[in-house]
């Protein structure tokens, strides 16, 4: 195991703007996102240039398949991450100020198509169900009653999710009471349905490269991320936000992605700005040792996902940070390890909440 080193995850750090920087400062809420107007630039000037060529009648043969390649590279492997996750954060905290409001629509019913997210349905899931739900019985996305170092068990859970998961979302949403979410993210289904469909006779092709497969790629990574995160539950409090997500340090991901390797913090403070995960962590890291919360040093959610499906406890032992001399050895912590990814039916589960208000006061 490890000992907790220095946190070298990014955190705000005030600096002098350039003229264009305070341009767009004066547009949205919090100065601290002026990454993503630059991340929101770069992939309407590269990613949707490239996605319009592949409609186009002129670009034939090699041509087209050269730019199918490079398209396929740039949104899977430069800009799906970043995005991805950006939008996870403009949908916990607004974007751009009230009085453009309208501007808030641009992520996620222009771009984020590009990616296979349908308008609206990611808000719908992520705000509407996964965290009020916090991965207990009611949470469609729930890992709990999934054998979590069994990749027969990830396949039931992502197949589950891809055939029925929008219409298992929109009757949690009706049963809730929540009607408007249920509309928007029906809505977002729809139009995208129909936008994919009009585009197929323009050109089948183009519109399974650029709409259709990123679809599959996002759901099926989205439910990697997820199942990871929360891939270690304890049966006996799975709904305490230490004993139920994990945490990752010092990861190139969480310059990427936006500290989003700070599961249990973003769980206890949803709203929490994404550069201050890594100052509470540190603040509230008592917190962590008292509930024997799973930390890991240098390793992201794939790594752990590949890592857990072979079974590789030992590898995860080794990554993982001993606060406070909360474990005796590397045993221990494998124990724990694999009692926590083991299945937990949902007559037996016990809903506790964690002290979250006690948490955020702090």
């Amino acid at each position: 195991m490890k000992l907790l080193s220095t946190i070298k995850d990014p955190t705000f750090t005030k600096r002098e703007y350039s003229q264009i920087d305070r341009f767009f400062i004066s547009y949205i809420k919090d100065e601290r996102d002026l990454p993503f107007i630059y991340l929101t630039i770069r992939i309407s000037l590269i990613l949707i240039p490239l996605s319009v060529l592949l409609f186009m009648p002129f670009v034939t043969g090699w041509m087209w398949g050269a730019v199918a390649v490079a398209h396929f590279y740039v949104s899977n492997f430069v800009f799906k991450g970043p995005f991805g996750l950006m939008l996870h954060c403009t949908s916990h905290r607004q974007f751009f100020k009230s009085e453009y409001d309208w501007m808030n629509n641009y992520l996620p019913w222009v771009v984020a198509p590009f990616f296979g997210h349908t308008p609206e349905t990611y808000y719908s899931h992520h705000i509407g169900m996964h965290h009020p739900e916090n991965n207990l019985e009611d949470d469609d996305s729930s890992t709990m009653t999934f054998q979590r170092d069994s990749f027969r068990s990830f396949l039931a859970y992502f197949g589950r999710f891809f055939v029925v998961g929008v219409r298992n979302l929109l009757n949690y949403l009706r049963r809730k009471n929540r009607p408007k979410l249920a509309t928007r993210a029906l809505k977002g289904e729809i139009v995208f349905g129909i936008v994919c469909v009009g585009l197929c006779f323009v050109s089948w092709p183009a519109t399974v490269l650029v709409f259709l497969l990123p679809l599959v790629i996002y759901r099926l990574v989205a439910m990697v991320g997820n199942w990871t995160q929360h891939s270690f539950v304890d049966f006996e409090d799975p709904g305490n936000a230490y004993k139920n997500s994990i945490t990752c340090i010092n990861v190139k991901y969480n310059k990427k992605c936006w500290n989003d390797g700070y599961h249990i913090s973003h769980h206890i403070r949803p709203a929490m700005h994404w550069t201050e995960h890594p100052t509470f962590f540190q603040k509230t890291i008592d917190k962590y040792a008292q509930n024997q919360a799973i930390i890991f040093d240098g390793l992201d959610f794939l790594q752990i996902f590949y890592l857990l499906m072979r079974g590789r406890y030992d590898v995860l032992a080794q990554h993982m940070i001993n606060v406070n001399g909360t474990f005796a050895n590397d045993e221990e912590a494998i124990a724990l390890l694999r009692r926590r990814t083991q299945r937990i039916p949902l007559q037996s589960a016990t809903v506790l909440q964690p002290e979250v208000a006690t948490v955020a006061a702090a």
